[in-house]
């Protein structure tokens, strides 16, 4: 309901956002928060720690986190700022869920495509370039233990090669309440996000290492 609700918002808009912010499509991310807040808010609660450490709504950056959930995406959006996520291309075909993602500027990937990634990451670097930011999930896949797997180095390639901070975030309940390929379950449970302090650095690797010990020393000490 909430996304037939707000979908009109978008379609109506999305000719003038093309017009006058089409890196950033802040007016399409403020109808996703709504959609993300009222689809999330009769099942849990979203506690957020570290808040300050969010760029300025203006300021580009790399965000990145471990992902554990299909409500992770929804979780995220709540925060109100305007990255861009990248999403497998199947998604996109999904009736007004893929319309909200295309006109949001999710960028599109193909799995075990070179080609795609490559594009992806470029794509990633223009919007970074005209003053948007990106939204990696490092790992590429939900987690279905829980446990935090290796991160992939595109996005840091990305940041150090844009020279914008890296933005860590850890996810905290959201693979409890609807785990990884159960879809169709939704468990009692509360949900944290939390955002740690913005990582510069120029080498790639050493942005990898930091920024996956920050959300694994947390894991570690939150679960």
């Amino acid at each position: 309901m909430a996304a037939i609700s707000l979908i009109g918002f978008m379609i109506v808009a999305h000719p003038f956002v093309l017009l006058f912010d089409r890196y950033r499509r802040k007016a399409q991310h403020f109808v996703a928060k709504l959609w993300a807040a009222a689809t999330v808010a009769p099942f849990f609660k979203i506690e957020y720690e570290g808040l300050e450490n969010l760029p300025s709504h203006d300021a580009p950056a790399v965000y990145v986190s471990n992902h554990q959930s299909f409500l992770d995406i929804y979780t995220l959006l709540t925060l109100g700022r305007s990255f861009k996520f990248i999403s497998k291309t199947a998604i996109f075909l999904f009736p007004i869920i893929g319309w909200a993602m295309s006109m949001m500027g999710t960028i599109p990937l193909k799995r075990m495509d070179s080609r795609s990634q490559l594009e992806c990451l470029k794509r990633c670097m223009d919007l970074i370039g005209n003053g948007a930011s990106v939204f990696f999930f490092p790992e590429g896949t939900r987690s279905k233990d829980g446990k935090l797997g290796d991160f992939k180095k595109g996005a840091f390639s990305v940041a150090a090669k844009t020279r914008v901070p890296v933005v860590p975030i850890t996810l905290i309940g959201t693979g409890g309440i609807m785990p990884a390929g159960m879809e169709g379950v939704v468990n009692s449970g509360s949900v944290k996000v939390i955002i740690h302090k913005p990582i510069k650095e120029t080498d790639p690797e050493i942005l990898r290492q930091i920024a996956r010990n920050t959300i694994l020393d947390t894991l570690k000490l939150r679960c």
